[in-house]
């Protein structure tokens, strides 16, 4: 009889690649047809119960023509951060010491924050490791919406911590009220990760500061501010004032989004110090990240000309999306970040592998009793591209 495997497993093992590695048996003869590529028949169901954005990509057809799967940003990066890229290639045989040191102060200069209350890392999936590590070393559970980003509780479960999965709003936002009172004695840890991942929607701000106030008194409250950036004021919204306070918050920051750092890997956390110094016996700070990725983060924080721009070419896609859904006769969940969410009205794997099939990488999920997709916000002509594959099967 075979053994479950949990979607990390599946991918540390090469399960779901779709070519040169082998697959693990029963899934070998279900997600692979001839020649090495996915079977059609059970390949969306088997990434859609094991998925990750990561997953889904590994089992895209190699002639995709839109790459919406992965939350990315398809316009970046800027042009200061190529150009500080290949100015600093001189340096690659070089530890990232000195260069190293300006990221971190350049960030602490901007939030008003000492720089011992930053952790560095090659994004933000390192930190979250970091933290599902961390607090569940002793057991005990972890809160967090239903759906959300599952990396941080899904890694956390992997270390024997349970989970305790809070419904969203009928408006699917995170229950900040229902997700307060599921706190228990055994909680170690709290996630909110705003604006949510895969719903896009963001939590009233005032709210959110006072869940902090009180929750992080009793227990560590973890913000993943992956796609604040999106915000018309990511500053205001920001929890950072929560940390400056003292609170016991943790906050995670990425490049990956709309700095359009995906491939280059920079990240950060900001927290209060002990914890700072806690998750950082789990990382590898700032020596995980490469000279020039640092050189080019440099260069590109706070370039707030090219965010503005990115910003407002993914306003004109996600505009383009709501005309497409709208005239198809379809409803869609407002979105504050960089992709979009919306019922589908058929099973939700026929829709991703006819997608895949027109050559178009989309998300699909099922809850609160509906079909999901979501996708991600590409550049206008993967949008038109989608907009061809949806008024096909729609």
């Amino acid at each position: 009889m075979s053994t479950p495997m949990n979607r990390r497993q599946l991918l540390k093992t090469g399960a779901l690649l779709t070519g040169g590695l082998g697959l693990l048996p029963p899934l070998a003869g279900n997600l692979l047809a001839a020649g090495g590529h996915p079977a059609p028949a059970d390949m969306f169901d088997a990434l859609r119960h094991h998925a990750t954005d990561e997953s889904v990509m590994l089992a895209a057809p190699p002639e995709l023509k839109a790459r919406l799967a992965a939350n990315e940003n398809p316009f970046g990066p800027s042009l200061k951060a190529k150009k500080a890229i290949q100015e600093s290639i001189g340096e690659g045989n070089r530890y990232p010491f000195m260069i190293g040191r300006e990221l971190p102060n350049k960030i602490a200069a901007y939030e008003n924050i000492p720089s011992s209350q930053i952790l560095m890392s090659a994004g933000s999936s390192p930190i979250l490791l970091a933290a599902a590590m961390y607090f569940s070393k002793d057991g005990g559970n972890v809160v967090t919406g239903d759906p959300s980003y599952d990396d941080l509780p899904d890694k956390a479960e992997d270390f024997k911590a349970k989970l305790i999965k809070v419904p969203l709003t009928a408006d699917y936002k995170l229950d900040l009220d229902a997700m307060e009172k599921a706190i228990n004695a055994d909680t170690k840890l709290v996630y909110i990760c705003n604006p949510n991942n895969p719903t896009a929607t963001v939590v009233d701000t005032e709210k959110l500061r006072s869940f902090c106030e009180r929750v992080s008194a009793k227990v560590p409250v973890f913000i993943d501010e992956a796609y604040i950036d999106y915000l018309d004021d990511p500053k205001a919204a920001s929890m950072m004032d929560c940390v400056r306070k003292g609170q016991n918050v943790i906050i995670a920051r990425t490049f990956s989004k709309l700095y359009g750092f995906a491939g280059l890997r920079v990240g950060y956390a900001v927290g209060q110090p002990a914890t700072i110094r806690a998750l950082g016996n789990y990382t590898n700070g700032i020596m995980s990240i490469s000279v020039t990725s640092l050189s080019a983060a440099v260069a590109a924080y706070n370039d707030f000309e090219y965010l503005h721009e990115a910003k407002a070419k993914t306003q004109a896609s996600k505009k383009f999306l709501y005309e497409v859904l709208e005239k198809e006769g379809y409803t869609y969940i407002p979105s504050a970040a960089n992709f979009v969410m919306f019922p589908i009205k058929m099973d939700s794997n026929k829709f991703g592998m006819e997608m895949f099939k027109r050559g178009v990488a989309i998300r699909t999920w099922k809850f609160s009793g509906k079909e999901w997709c979501r996708i991600s916000l590409g550049t206008m002509e993967e949008m038109q591209e989608f907009a061809k594959a949806f008024r096909e099967i729609s």
